[in-house]
């Protein structure tokens, strides 16, 4: 008689690893199932894009009967690259900042604010992984609202300048600039949010340290002093004002629109490091 040996149940086999690709998806459900996601990105656009025109709309409004006779001050009009100016303005950049870092922050901060943190990590204990899905959900739908309040802001402007003829085309020498240089505001603010929520852990610190970095630094660092110039031209705001703007930059320590480029490019990569750092090291 042969007795035969039953193996014992494997219930302690190692799950497969999730991919990357899987962990994206996921944060992307997250995101978009929350219901005020759609409506702080609608309020967001409209608002942007409500500062532009409305700029626009006033400059045509109160576009004086000898100006609309005059050919040359059309032409002043445009030279002085007025039409970029309104195309996208200092208000609605703020806005776009403030919004889109609050976005990032709260992204991240909602998760520990409601434990759900914790399950997450549990599920998923490779942390960078996970956070770096969410850096790259949160930078690709911000991305997704730059583009759209840009393009929106640019056509919208100009259609209604074409109105006393000082629109624009986007070929206009520039035109291109602005409108890539403003889209991309919006995913630079939102990462920047999401590191600071991943460090403070707070939503409201997180949002006021998001409103001191974007807004309030680049308006206290002077152009007047060196050290001053050079640590504002570290900052989006600043390089955003340098790609936009037309002329000689009025500064006595002026810096090229490459080192803007350069600023707006590394920002989102630094903003995302820092983020997928503390997730993974700081104790929940």
């Amino acid at each position: 008689m042969t007795t035969t040996t039953l193996s014992p149940p494997m219930t302690g086999a190692t799950e497969p690893r999730a991919r990357f690709v899987d962990l994206v998806a996921a944060e992307w459900i997250k995101l978009r199932s929350l219901r005020s996601t759609p409506w702080a990105l609608l309020i967001t656009a409209l608002a942007v894009v409500a500062f532009n025109v409305g700029e626009a709309y006033d400059t045509y409004r109160y576009w004086s009967a000898e100006e609309a006779d005059e050919a040359g001050h059309r032409a002043r009009f445009i030279r002085d690259g007025i039409p970029l100016q309104e195309a996208f303005t200092p208000n609605a950049t703020m806005v776009l900042m403030l919004a889109a870092g609050a976005f990032g922050a709260l992204a991240i901060v909602g998760e520990y604010r409601s434990g759900l943190i914790r399950t997450t990590f549990t599920a998923v204990p490779a942390r960078r992984s996970l956070m770096a899905a969410k850096a790259l959900v949160v930078a690709a739908v911000t991305a997704a609202l730059g583009v759209l309040v840009a393009g929106a802001s640019f056509w919208l402007t100009q259609a209604i300048l074409s109105g006393r003829d000082a629109g624009v085309p986007i070929s206009h020498p520039g035109a291109w600039r602005v409108v890539v240089a403003s889209a991309l505001l919006a995913p630079v603010a939102a990462l920047a949010g999401l590191a600071l929520g991943a460090l403070l852990r707070h939503a409201g610190s997180a949002v006021v340290a998001a409103f001191v970095l974007l807004v309030v630094l680049p308006g206290v660092l002077s152009d007047e002093r060196h050290w001053s110039a050079v640590a504002g031209h570290t900052l989006p705001y600043r390089a955003w004002l340098r790609l936009v703007e037309t002329g000689a930059p009025p500064s006595p320590y002026p810096w090229t629109t490459g080192g803007a480029w350069l600023v707006l490019a590394l920002w989102p990569p630094l903003a995302a490091a820092v983020a997928v750092i503390a997730g993974d090291r700081r104790d929940l």
